[in-house]
């Protein structure tokens, strides 16, 4: 239920952020006009709501790749014959394969 209300949250500070940076302009074009309903003599007559209406525009994020000039580190991979010490395995097959393991 937190992560639902954090996300919520964050969606709308980033449409305030997005509004206050002029990358999202929101303008109502027509306004919201509630249905209506009358009686008259036993008669009811109703009128059709309008819901309201916007224009919204919206900016654009350029994204490509340029040239320009890095200061990059270089390493160098020297390579030594050095004698180390590493662990070793050893399968032995049993000496005779008829024999029977008789340890319980």
């Amino acid at each position: 239920m937190r992560a639902i209300f954090l996300i919520l949250i964050v969606a709308v500070v980033a449409l305030i952020a997005a509004i206050q940076i002029g990358l999202i302009d929101i303008r109502q074009t027509s306004p919201a006009v509630a249905p209506g309903v009358e009686s008259n003599n036993g008669k009811l007559t109703t009128r059709a709501g309008q819901a309201p209406s916007f224009d919204v525009e919206t900016g654009s994020i350029g994204v490509g790749a340029g040239q320009t000039k890095v200061a990059v580190p270089s390493i160098e991979i020297k390579r030594d014959g050095a004698t180390v010490a590493v662990p070793r395995v050893e399968v032995r097959p049993p000496a005779d394969a008829n024999t029977v393991n008789t340890a319980r």
